[in-house]
C-alpha cells in the first residue's frame, strides 16, 4: 500500500540506520520489455514495487505477454516472464495504459513501432501533458505512422514488420529517447544509429547485452544491427541511486546523522550525484560490490559534513536530472545552490523548476527561478508549512527532506505520488528518525 495523500512531516535532530532502496525504475522498465521480446522465459529479482513499473507489466500483459510475480521480499519482486519474440505480440485489445509513466510510453513505443498491427497508448493527466514528438519523428522516420495530440499522448502507433535502420542525432540528451530508437532499430532492416547530445545512463545498452544483443558504442554514437534476437535472462535490479538519493541528502544535511544504503546501483552514468554531495560537504564512502552483474551494485554510507555552495553547469544536468529537486532540498538546510541547463526539468511530472520554488517558498526558502534552472540561498532555517506535490513523486519525497531541518511541521499534499517509484518512502523516513 502507498502513501497517504497528505502527509505531515516533522522535523528531527539527525538520521542514522541502513536502507536498502527499492529495485530501480529505470532498470525494471527494460528488462521487462526486453523479457517480453525475449526467446525463452526470464527471471528477474528485485523489480520495482513503484506504480510507474506496474504500468509497464500491465502493458506488456495486455500484449499477451505472460508475467508471473513469484515472491516479494525488501528488494522488490521476483517475476517470470516468458517471452513472444520479437514479432509475437498480440493486437491488444484495449488501449494501453502507462500511467504516470514517460519510460514506459516512450521506451514501448519503440518496440509496437515494429508490430504490424495498430496499438493505442495513453496515461494520466500529468503524462498527457508530456512532449512525444522527440520519439515521434525519428519512429516515423523508420517507417511507423504515429497519431498523437499535437505532439503529446494519447498515442495511436501504427506499427511496422519492416523498419528502416536511421542515423539520429538527439537535440535534447534523454535515454528514453535514445531507448525507444535502439529497440525499434533491433527490428529495422541494417544498422541503427544514435548519436546523443550529451551521454546520458546507458540502461540499454547494458540490459540488451544481458540478454544477448550486440549493441556497439563509439563516444556519443551508440549502434545496433537489426535481426537479432534476444535470448531468455535472469537479472537482479540493483537498488535505485535516484530513490537512495533521498536518504543520502539526509544523512548530509543534518549533524550526526549517518545512512548505509546496501545493493544499490553503482553505474556510472548515474553516480554523479556522488560527486555533488561530496562538494556541497558531505562525507561519502563508496564500496563496490562484485562484479557479477549488468550493472555494478555496492555500498554508499553518507555522514554529514560542513555545508559549501556548489554550481551545478548545464553540462553536470543530464546525469542529474532526477537528483536536482532534492539536492535543492539539501541546499535549504545550509549552503547555496545553484544549477542552469535544466530546462528539461519543466516537462517532467510537473514543471519542476516553478513547483519545487513554490513549495519550497512556502517552507520558508530563499529561491530564485530561472527558466532554464534555479538559486537556493541557504542562508535560513526553514520554519516548515503547508505545500503541494503537484502529483510529481520527486517533489513529495524532496519536499519531505527538506522538512526534516525545519523549525516546525510540513504538511505535503499530493504525498501519495510518492508511490509511483518508492511507495515505502514514508514508512522508511520514519524508521530512519533517530
Amino acid at each position: 500500500m502507498g502513501p497517504p495523500q497528505t502527509v505531515i512531516v516533522h522535523p528531527t535532530a539527525h538520521v542514522e540506520g541502513e536502507v536498502r532502496p527499492p529495485g530501480d525504475k529505470s532498470i525494471s522498465h527494460r528488462y521487462a520489455m526486453f523479457a517480453a521480446f525475449a526467446d525463452g522465459t526470464s527471471t528477474l529479482e528485485g523489480y520495482s514495487t513503484g506504480a510507474d513499473c506496474a504500468s509497464t507489466l500491465n502493458c506488456l500483459r495486455a500484449l499477451g505477454v505472460v508475467v508471473q510475480v513469484t515472491g516479494r521480499d525488501a528488494a522488490g519482486l521476483s517475476l517470470r516472464i516468458t517471452g513472444r519474440g520479437p514479432h509475437g505480440f498480440l493486437t491488444p485489445a484495449d488501449v494501453l495504459d502507462a500511467g504516470n509513466s514517460g519510460s514506459t510510453m516512450r521506451m514501448l513505443a519503440g518496440i509496437l513501432s515494429a508490430q504490424p498491427f495498430v496499438s493505442r497508448i495513453s496515461g494520466d493527466e500529468s503524462l498527457s501533458r508530456r512532449p512525444m514528438r522527440r520519439i515521434i519523428v525519428p519512429l516515423e522516420r523508420m517507417g511507423a505512422r504515429i497519431g498523437s495530440n499535437d505532439g503529446r499522448p494519447p498515442l495511436v502507433i501504427q506499427g511496422s514488420a519492416r523498419l528502416q535502420p536511421i542515423d539520429f542525432h538527439t537535440e535534447v540528451p534523454s535515454a528514453q529517447v535514445k531507448s525507444a530508437i535502439l529497440l525499434a532499430g533491433l527490428h529495422a532492416d541494417g544498422e541503427t544509429r544514435v548519436t546523443e547530445a550529451a551521454q546520458t545512463r546507458d540502461h540499454t545498452e547494458r540490459g540488451l547485452k544481458a540478454f544477448g544483443v550486440d549493441v556497439q558504442r563509439e563516444g556519443l554514437t551508440v549502434s545496433i544491427k537489426g535481426g537479432q534476437r534476444a535470448s531468455a535472462a535472469s537479472l537482479r535490479v540493483p537498488g535505485d541511486i535516484s530513490s537512495a538519493a533521498f536518504w543520502m541528502v539526509a544523512a548530509a544535511a543534518l549533524p550526526n546523522s549517518r545512512v548505509v544504503v546496501k545493493d544499490v546501483g553503482l553505474n556510472p552514468t548515474r553516480t554523479a550525484i556522488i560527486d555533488v554531495l561530496r562538494r556541497m560537504g558531505a562525507q561519502v564512502d563508496v564500496d563496490d560490490g562484485p562484479a557479477a552483474h549488468a550493472e555494478p551494485i555496492g555500498q554508499i554510507v553518507v555522514r554529514h559534513g560542513q555545508s559549501k555552495s556548489v554550481v551545478i553547469t548545464p553540462e553536470e544536468v543530464p546525469g542529474l536530472i532526477d537528483e536536482l529537486p532534492v539536492l535543492a532540498a539539501l541546499a535549504t538546510h545550509g549552503g547555496d545552490l545553484k544549477v542552469s541547463g535544466a530546462k528539461e526539468l519543466r516537462v517532467k511530472e510537473s514543471d519542476r523548476i516553478a513547483d519545487l520554488a513554490k513549495g519550497l517558498r512556502a517552507m520558508g526558502a530563499a529561491i530564485d527561478e530561472f527558466e532554464d534552472g534555479f538559486h537556493v540561498h541557504g542562508g535560513s532555517r526553514l520554519r516548515g508549512g503547508d505545500v503541494d506535490a503537484r502529483n510529481d513523486h520527486r517533489l513529495a519525497m524532496a519536499f519531505a527532506i527538506a522538512a526534516l531541518g525545519a523549525t516546525g511541521p510540513t504538511t505535503i499534499h499530493d504525498a501519495g505520488a510518492a508511490a509511483v517509484s518508492y511507495p515505502e518512502f514514508f514508512s522508511v523516513l520514519e524508521s530512519l528518525r533517530a
